[in-house]
């Protein structure tokens, strides 16, 4: 009885201990967003993502075929909806993506592109808790759109410049941005001094 009080007491312990051990680990990095994850951060995290997602999500195949048109349609959202953190070309190096929590993946690598295609909708659809991905999507299997952004996310290692000029174009802009805009239209717009009657000396 004794034996197995003690092994009782051990296995109540080990939670406590990690609990603190997690918890003066946080205390002395403050919490910091400026240090890159760890290799032991990084991987326990990757693990606890896949297994968080439910099997049948991670075995759905993609109901749509990569056509022209639905590769551009798919580039644009991208562009207008995701760029601004993982950038044109997929890469995450973006001033948003490099001051994340962890640091936005570069999605053309294995790390991604080895993921199901029902792990990347469901990572669209729901988002990543203590990550800076939003959950984009209504929480179903059947958005189109996300369907076609899993299509593009595929796509990103064989973008020309081409598609990422048509990209630039349908990027956010911000009000500055727009300010700006503006003003070289203003600029441009004014009548040039030719046309500008002439004094006599």
């Amino acid at each position: 009885m004794k034996v197995f009080c003690t092994r009782v007491l051990l296995l109540l312990a080990i939670p406590v201990i990690v609990v603190i051990a997690g918890f003066f680990w946080l205390c002395s990095t403050g919490l910091n967003a400026r240090d890159m994850p760890g290799s032991l951060e990084t991987r326990l995290a990757i693990t606890l993502q896949r297994l968080a997602i439910p099997r049948a999500e991670r075995e759905l195949s993609n109901p749509m075929q990569a056509t022209p048109e639905l590769l551009v349609e798919a580039r644009r959202h991208f562009a207008d909806h995701c760029a601004s953190c993982h950038g044109n070309d997929g890469s995450g190096a973006t001033e948003m993506g490099q001051k994340l929590y962890p640091r936005v993946p570069d999605m053309r690598l294995p790390q991604t592109q080895n993921l199901s295609d029902g792990e990347i909708y469901y990572i669209i659809e729901n988002g990543v808790r203590f990550t800076g991905m939003p959950a984009w999507g209504a929480g179903g299997t059947n958005d189109h759109d996300t369907w076609h952004l899993v299509l593009f996310i595929r796509h990103l290692p064989k973008l020309t410049e081409e598609d990422l000029q048509d990209m630039k174009e349908h990027n956010p802009r911000s009000p500055a941005d727009i300010k700006e805009e503006e003003r070289e239209n203003e600029f441009l717009n004014e009548p040039s001094d030719t046309h500008k009657p002439s004094h006599p000396h």
